[in-house]
């Protein structure tokens, strides 16, 4: 009783489309892989402009060596 056999997923497919009716199924098909082609452009554009960015430079610090400074108020 936990698992549905074909018969029960062919029942369901055949009152969503009698519910639906085909077109409306083959236009909601339409607009879903619209969307999921326009993600995947979306994400090759992003990593493409991404690499074009400079990377931040990190500095090193020296160990053992000290910098004096001197503060001062602001007036």
């Amino acid at each position: 009783m936990g698992s549905l056999s074909i018969w029960h997923w062919l029942i369901v497919l055949l009152v969503i489309i009698l519910i639906f009716g085909t077109a409306k199924l083959k236009n909601m098909g339409k607009d879903l892989g619209g969307a999921i082609k326009g993600f995947k452009e979306g994400m090759k554009e992003g990593s493409e402009s991404g690499a074009g960015t400079p990377k931040v430079e990190e500095t090193k610090q020296v160990a053992g060596q000290t910098i004096d400074v001197q503060a001062k108020e602001k007036s």
